[in-house]
């Protein structure tokens, strides 16, 4: 069975909550991702922050990223799946909460990030058309 940390992209990084936006933007650039798991101080997964978060977020609003922090983006409840959960857990969550990034947890660790480009990468034509049905449809 084909799992979670085979077709993840290995090497997410976390951002400190407390972390200001110019930061995580800079760290995105150095990574050359598009978005960034947010950890509380005991290293919990608190959100997903992505490079349009920061932009329509933040930059937008005429807020400066030098003074917002990435745990003030923070909203929701943020997913994540176990690292030895098979590719159709995978799918299933990413199409019941339409997103477009998960993180891969093992031994409540980081481990990896399974993206767009992850599934593309790993998927049949099929499968990867009923995906991207399924989260770019509108609720």
């Amino acid at each position: 069975m084909t799992t979670a940390k085979d077709i993840m992209h290995p090497g997410a990084q976390w951002i400190p909550a407390h972390e200001t936006l110019d930061r995580a933007a800079q760290l995105m650039a150095r990574l050359d991702v598009g978005a960034l798991p947010i950890a509380d101080a005991q290293e919990r997964l608190c959100g997903i922050l992505t490079d349009r978060d920061i932009v329509v977020g933040c930059v937008a609003l005429g807020h400066d990223p030098a003074k917002v922090t990435a745990g003030e983006m923070a909203r929701g409840t943020p997913r994540w799946i176990a690292a030895e959960s098979g590719v159709g857990e995978v799918l299933q969550e990413m199409q019941e909460h339409q997103i477009r990034r998960l993180p891969v947890i093992e031994g409540k660790k980081l481990v990896g990030m399974i993206s767009e480009a992850d599934l593309a990468q790993h998927l049949s034509d099929d499968q990867l058309a009923g995906w991207m049905e399924k989260v770019y449809a509108r609720a």
